[in-house]
């Protein structure tokens, strides 16, 4: 257990008390940050991502994510009104982009030109194995490159302003699900690369020729073969993705078991310091929650105030709890006392649910007449107690067989202010004269906490919500530390009781590892993403195995990794190969191998390349890259001068020049990216339209961690606006789109917004079914996502307008041919429509993004 540093001396008594008082809820933070091996020229420390990693193929193990009761709570009802195209040129954006497709017949993703195919499109050869089908079109890749083809040149390929890289999302459900094998995988003995469906396979030895190191490795017999088309029935040699399942029948010694003694707990520490709105809000989240849980999951509550409360399931009619001092860290005394003791704290819902509702509504709100700030609060020293249910006994011996819980366990804390007692605890007022230095060491021991609960397969997810300042600096790094995630609520209702039970539904796997391993001629220079660099000597087995190793923190849906990579030389060859293993032991108690291979061709031509680059996946690796950046809100002001000037650098480098100026045509290949930057820089990541700086932290801290999905709606909203017979029509995230006569869904990521127009909310019919039908397409838009955005609604001109105005680019001040040609619905309107869409704008400096792109000295692309 971890022990404060500021530890006070005493013993922690320990008495039975009966009824509890009032427990509330907390938020969960962010990641935490890792530098690869081999970094090159100035890389910075990536942050921790969670990785969220699942799996459902046969026998009971299950590849993808958990199923649907599992995975998130019951979801709003199914929007089945068709969503409008947005008009030409608009190119409307997808949830993700085409997947790098798998043969010449294949689809081929919106943001490349139709006449170029996708990345491992072009084979080489036909590799022995290699079968003709391609991925399933729309569907979620795991793999997403920011482009489908490689520059030979190094000079131009490694333009750090544009760059190269890829999205990783080593969990993420594919719709076919991957194929599934049940054995060990034949790997390179030099350097530890696993047989593909690229290696050349030598059917009269069975041995196989490595496509990272060109080493000639053997079989066993196994790919002995009469002919190549009898190889087509390993899946590894026929399948880009593939995963190696071992369970417990090839471990000695452990023995798989489902049932509710080895499930992964959820435990629930609430602080109960709040007031009586406050509490009213977290009871309902609370009561909702214990509904929502399967039946088998075993769950444990704690309340912290000045004391820590853990609730005893043996009493059935009343809320009973044991009482453990919160000034100090428990000894193992202590600790000994309540695990070998008479009481239940983890107890299967379907055995407790009753108890639980009845410890609920047994919380009583905060009576003493201190300000909320000010409220003892021992944080750290109830995650301690929790780490120690869940651990139970050092060993739980049956039968001489040690069981061990599938996945990682999981508390979540829910705070409603600052850890201002016990270990970890920072003073209660900024203005305190030893403030920084508590802060400083108070910082230290949540890392060190969530270390220790990351040891021992526990993620801490802290839900806070309310008016009180949490002091995210201090729990932020518990969150990330631990694979968990730090989230801020503006109260205890909807969206915080959503998040409550998602978190607790997230299929979490445990002791993850990813291993990148590419061609000779690519070099990785960064990672961001949920993990650390691992410290494991795997150069023991595969003596020339260069791979960059990344221990994951945790291994869930919900991440990705960003990689940056550079060509080291020249490149000579035709295609260029990046293999992605990952191994991890899934919820079912499963060890899994997840090997992903990919083959991209590499070209001469500049305009092949950028007619390769997918707009979207680049615009993701960039922001992840600069918001690695921002720790500050200056530098967040700073990074906002690093996008101008790395669109600025595009322009000169892959534009061309306009005759007789200075001026540089941005390319029209890529011409979504600076719109995508755009937003970027003046969006909430990097802008001011989020007012505390807490708050700016928390969602950068989701942004490094979050998938493609969420990172590419946290950076541009996406705009949708209501149509009679409840269609909607996408359109470009411009204000033009803030017409009076109508409604508009904005989808910002972690908010979406409904914006009501003026003469039709003057209309109460038509409003309230817009509004239906607006909240019902929002709610629709994020049932799957976490965390679960706030959803607000509001009306033309009210003061919560702003949030939605501020995201909007103000196209209002562009010429009227500039605003038909980045938003073709304007020619709809009538004249009169036109004008007073006008006058309805209010004057500001914010630039407009044609201003903006000319004040870079360049010269805007044309829409598409």
């Amino acid at each position: 257990m971890a022990t404060p540093p500021q530890a006070s001396p005493g013993e922690p008594n320990t008495d039975k008390k009966s009824p509890m008082t009032p427990a509330p809820p907390i938020i969960s933070p962010g990641a935490p940050r890792f530098t690869p091996p081999n970094l090159q020229q100035d890389q910075i420390a990536s942050p921790s991502i969670k990785n969220p990693i699942m799996l459902s193929p046969e026998n009971g193990v299950k590849t993808g994510s958990p199923v649907p009761h599992l995975s998130t709570p019951p979801g709003p009802p199914v929007f089945t009104s068709p969503v409008q195209p947005a008009a030409v040129p608009f190119r409307t954006s997808p949830a993700t982009p085409q997947p790098v497709a798998f043969s010449s017949g294949s689809s081929l993703p919106t943001s490349s030109p139709p006449h170029f195919p996708n990345g491992s499109a072009e084979l080489q050869q036909q590799p022995p194995g290699a079968t003709e089908e391609s991925m399933p079109a729309g569907e979620s890749p795991c793999v997403l490159f920011s482009a489908h083809k490689l520059l030979k040149h190094k000079k131009l390929a490694n333009v750090p302003s544009l760059g190269f890289g890829v999205l990783v999302s080593p969990g993420r459900e594919t719709s076919t699900g991957p194929q599934v094998i049940h054995r060990d995988p034949h790997r390179c003995h030099n350097c530890g690369a696993y047989s593909n469906l690229y290696s050349n396979i030598l059917i009269g030895s069975g041995q196989w020729q490595c496509v990272i190191c060109r080493n000639l490795n053997g079989s066993e017999g196994e790919y002995i073969a009469s002919s190549k088309e009898e190889l087509r029935n390993f899946p590894e040699l026929s399948s880009p993705l593939v995963d190696f399942i071992q369970t417990g029948n090839k471990r000695p010694s452990f023995v798989p078991v489902t049932d509710s003694r080895t499930s992964a707990p959820v435990v629930l520490v609430i602080d109960e310091c709040l007031d009586d709105a406050h509490l009213q809000h977290l009871q309902s989240s609370l009561h909702a929650f214990v509904d929502s849980v399967p039946p088998t999951t075993r769950i444990g509550i704690i309340l912290y105030g000045s004391t820590v409360s853990v609730y005893d399931f043996t009493e059935e009619s009343i809320a009973s709890a044991d009482v453990i001092s919160g000034g100090t860290s428990p000894t193992q005394e202590t600790l000994k006392g309540l695990i070998y003791g008479t009481g239940i704290y983890l107890s299967p819902m379907h055995a407790s649910k009753q108890v639980a509702h009845l410890i609920f509504s047994s919380l009583r709100p905060y009576k003493l007449n201190v300000p909320e700030v000010s409220r003892d609060r021992c944080l750290g020293t109830a995650v301690e107690v929790a780490m120690a249910i869940i651990q139970g006994p050092s060993v739980d011996m049956s039968r001489g067989v040690v069981k061990r819980p599938g996945g990682n366990s999981r508390i979540i804390v829910c705070a409603g202010g600052p850890n201002t007692y016990g270990p970890g605890f920072v003073p209660h007022s900024y203005t305190h004269p030893n403030y920084p230095h508590r802060e400083k060491t108070a910082i230290k021991w949540m890392e060190q906490l969530g270390r220790e609960a990351h040891q021992h397969n526990i993620v801490v997810d802290i839900l806070c919500a309310g008016t009180c300042p949490v002091r995210v600096p201090v729990l932020q790094p518990l969150a990330n530390a631990s694979g968990g995630v730090l989230v801020l609520h503006d109260d205890f209702g909807e969206a915080f009781g959503v998040n409550l039970q998602r978190a607790s539904a997230r299929a979490a796997g445990s002791h993850g590892l990813l291993e990148i391993r590419c061609s000779d001629d690519i070099l990785v220079t960064q990672v961001v993403g949920p993990g650390e660099e691992a410290n494991i000597d795997i150069h023991e087995t595969f003596k020339n195995d260069m791979a960059v190793s990344i221990q994951m923190l945790s291994v869930e849906e919900t991440q990705c990794f960003s990689i940056s990579m550079q060509n080291k030389h020249d490149i000579k060859s035709d295609f260029v190969f990046f293999q992605f293993a990952i191994q991890y032991s899934n919820v079912y108690q499963a060890d899994i191998a997840r090997v992903i291979t990919i083959r991209l061709p590499t070209v001469d031509s500049v305009l092949a390349y950028l007619q390769s680059v997918q707009d979207e996946v680049a615009a993701v690796i960039i922001a992840k890259r600069t918001l690695l950046q921002a720790k500050s809100y200056s530098d967040a002001i700073d990074m906002q001068t690093t996008i101008d000037e790395r669109v600025k650098d595009i322009a000169s480098k892959f534009g061309s020049q306009v005759p007789k100026s200075k001026l540089y045509r941005f390319p029209k290949e890529i011409s979504l990216l600076p719109e995508l930057l755009f937003h970027l820089r003046r969006g909430p990541l990097l802008g001011s339209i989020v007012g505390h700086e807490d708050e700016r932290s928390v969602l950068r801290n989701l942004f490094l961690n979050a998938s493609f999905d969420l990172s590419l709606r946290m950076i541009a909203p996406r705009c949708l606006m209501h149509r009679e017979g409840g269609t909607f029509e996408e359109l470009p995230a411009y204000d033009l789109a803030m017409q009076s006569d109508t409604a508009v869904v904005l989808d910002h990521g972690t908010d979406v917004f409904i914006w009501l127009g003026a003469e039709l909310a003057a209309d109460e019919g038509r409003s309230a079914a817009a509004l239906a039908a607006c909240r019902t397409l929002a709610e629709e838009l994020s049932e799957l996502r976490f965390p679960a955005p706030r959803i607000l609604a509001f009306k033309e001109g009210s003061s919560q307008a702003r949030y939605f105005v501020s995201r909007l680019i103000p196209a209002h001040k562009d010429p009227p041919y500039e605003q038909e040609a980045r938003f073709p619905q304007l020619r709809t309107l009538t004249i009169e429509q036109r004008t007073k869409l006008k006058s309805s704008f209010i004057h500001f400096d914010d630039p407009s993004f044609c201003e903006w792109i000319r004040g870079l000295k360049a010269v805007p692309p044309e829409p598409i």
